[in-house]
């Protein structure tokens, strides 16, 4: 029974999926209807154009000719039966009106409304199209961390039915490109496999924004910024309508929540299944963030756009479009929000979450949070192999470099300069294959390490007679990486400079910021652990005492084989299941001997 509700649950939800897709290939059909139209329009006042007369201008042509014409463009050609000079021959185009009335400045170049810059391999009839608009920042910017958030929080099919719109709003193309050629070097895969587009608005594409209306009272530098925000997000969704099925606004400072494609897909299909007559699903509850609107419906959100774009911000204009079809005027406004509920529906908890402190206005600080995202981790704890801790960077309040690493909570710094050191020196020497330090964090983002190095210093007897194949330091320490722009080191250890004695962080320059230091892990050389348990006696479960669990803490990391006799363990240490597969998770394999009460420990060293 619950077999066969599943498969209908499927079924319904497949079956809304297509009529989605049918829609948005209906709207395709429709564009291409449109665009004949016009030019039958066009082809008609042509003909029209040298004397006035259709006959005199359709005079040379084939009848099968002068019949193509007539049919398309219905602009009073003779008829037969019909006197040229009777009044329902012919009669005035109606014209119906267009961006072109809104915008007449749009006019004045052909290109106005064709990308100024596009970086695209051309992917489209996806599920989701995402538009991320962003600007220059004074202060800091968070595109890139936006988009390495966005990618790592999708799985291979979401990515795959998917599409990034980066909509750079600026008409210096210098930047543009500079833009551009950070996203295609931080993103090269993702570029290569079109998950990820960039493009930018043409200087034409704007009117004169010193010139406008001052509207709502607000200052000049108020207005000019919505009104262009309206613009930018008229173009985006203009360029992204034809790409897909569905369309999410999102912004440039934002974090997303794990499978969030899916989610909002399923949720969409969901209502659709449901003939629920919704306009826009809000997965966030800040701003314009997370708004999903169907692409054919996307032409009455442009318009709207279009006809106030110097009047209101661009979020209560959505909300003045959903009141305007809905509300009526003799009811209150509990009925109409009541009315508007059905067009805009709400998802909980939200899947999006504002990180950015600096708007895009120039001089305005905003810390919006959505509450209902939940909360957002700082900071990821490790365990780590003993080391002594120390930074020549003083730290904010209680957030020091000893409590990072024990995994308490992270590192935040003052201004690093250049020569400061973070320097982790191991108790023992350490075999390690891989590390990772992590850089700033959700309420932080821009509080990262800048050209910072990543250095270790090898407890290896070829040590010395492989300097020649690393980058070394002055002070005997092997550079193995460093920090990119996403304020993350990780990288691989090579083998020859193991086992490590220590490893430390070198700042080269200046920061304008602080440094927040939110995550250190060590991947150790695997160790395989032998696990048997000897019962001489009647059978027990038995607990390990905090003695014992201190020691299994401190040989985990230990490069050797041990053979160890642990005679501290108490009577009442009974073994447990949880402790079990908190050992597990360790890589700990442990053998008691039941009559002595004695941990015994054995760890086979294993290759790379």
């Amino acid at each position: 029974m619950l077999a066969d509700l599943s498969q209908e649950q499927v079924l319904v939800q497949r079956l809304a999926e297509l009529q989605a897709r049918l829609q948005h290939l209906d709207l395709l059909h429709r564009a291409r209807q449109e665009e004949v139209h016009v030019l039958s329009q066009q082809l008609g006042q042509l003909l029209t154009a040298s004397d006035g007369s259709p006959a005199n201008a359709t005079s040379l042509l084939s009848a099968e000719l002068r019949l193509v014409l007539r049919n398309l463009t219905g602009l009073g050609l003779p008829q037969e039966g019909v006197n040229s000079s009777s009044p329902i021959a012919g009669g005035q185009l109606l014209r119906l009106p267009s961006v072109y009335h809104f915008l007449p400045h749009l006019m004045d170049n052909p290109l106005s409304l064709r990308p100024a810059f596009t970086l695209s391999r051309g992917r489209s009839g996806v599920s989701i199209v995402m538009g991320v608009p962003t600007v220059k920042r004074e202060l800091q910017s968070y595109l890139l961390a936006t988009l390495q958030n966005l990618l790592d929080s999708m799985s291979v099919e979401e990515a795959a039915d998917s599409l990034i719109i980066v909509f750079v709003a600026e008409v210096d193309q210098e930047y543009v490109l500079q833009v551009a050629r950070q996203i295609e070097e931080q993103f090269r895969d993702q570029v290569e496999a079109g998950l990820i587009e960039v493009i930018s608005p043409p200087a034409s594409y704007y009117p004169d924004l010193d010139s406008l209306q001052q509207t709502l009272g607000d200052p000049p530098e108020r207005v000019r910024w919505r009104t262009k925000q309206n613009l930018d997000f008229a173009f985006l969704m203009m360029y992204a309508q034809p790409k897909g099925t569905f369309y999410v606004q999102l912004e440039d400072d934002i974090l997303a929540k794990k499978n969030f494609i899916s989610t909002m897909k399923n949720y969409a299909l969901q209502k659709i299944a449901e003939k629920s007559p919704w306009f826009v699903l809000e997965f966030c509850q800040l701003g314009f963030i997370g708004k999903m609107f169907k692409c054919v419906q996307l032409p009455w959100l442009i318009q709207f756009f279009l006809m106030f774009y110097n009047d209101k911000p661009v979020d209560w204009l959505l909300d003045h479009l959903i009141q305007s079809k809905v509300c009526r005027f003799d009811k209150d406004a509990k009925d109409c929000k009541k009315a508007k509920s059905q067009l805009w529906i709400h998802y909980k908890p939200s899947l999006f979450q504002h990180i950015g402190t600096h708007s895009s206005l120039k001089g305005k600080v905003q810390k919006l949070k959505d509450k209902q995202f939940g909360k957002v981790p700082l900071f990821y704890p490790h365990p780590n192999p003993e080391a002594e801790v120390t930074s020549d960077i003083k730290n904010y309040k209680q957030f020091s470099l000893v409590k990072a690493y024990r995994g308490e909570t992270y590192f935040w710094g003052l201004l690093p300069q250049p020569g400061d050191h973070l320097t982790f020196t191991f108790k023992l020497p350490v075999r390690l294959k891989r590390y990772l330090f992590r850089s700033g964090n959700a309420e932080h983002p821009s509080d990262r390490f800048y050209n910072t190095t990543v250095e270790v210093m090898s407890d290896s007897s070829q040590a010395n007679l492989s300097k020649n194949d690393f980058n070394t330091t002055s002070d005997g320490f092997f550079v193995v990486g460093k920090f990119d722009s996403l304020g993350v080191a990780e990288g691989f250890i090579d083998s020859k400079l193991n086992p490590v004695r220590g490893i430390r962080l070198n700042v080269h320059s200046d920061s304008e910021n602080w440094a927040i230091l939110s995550e250190v892990r060590y991947h150790n050389t695997h160790l395989r652990l032998n696990c048997m348990i000897k019962r001489r006696r009647r059978k027990k479960n038995f607990h390990l005492c905090n003695c014992s669990l201190a020691f299994i803490n401190k040989i985990t990391f230990v490069p050797h084989v041990y053979n160890v006799n642990m005679l501290e363990l108490c009577h009442r240490c009974p073994l447990h299941e949880k402790i079990i597969h908190l050992l597990c998770k360790r890589m700990i394999s442990y053998v008691v001997c039941m009559p002595a009460l004695a941990l015994q420990v054995h760890i086979d060293k294993m290759p790379f």
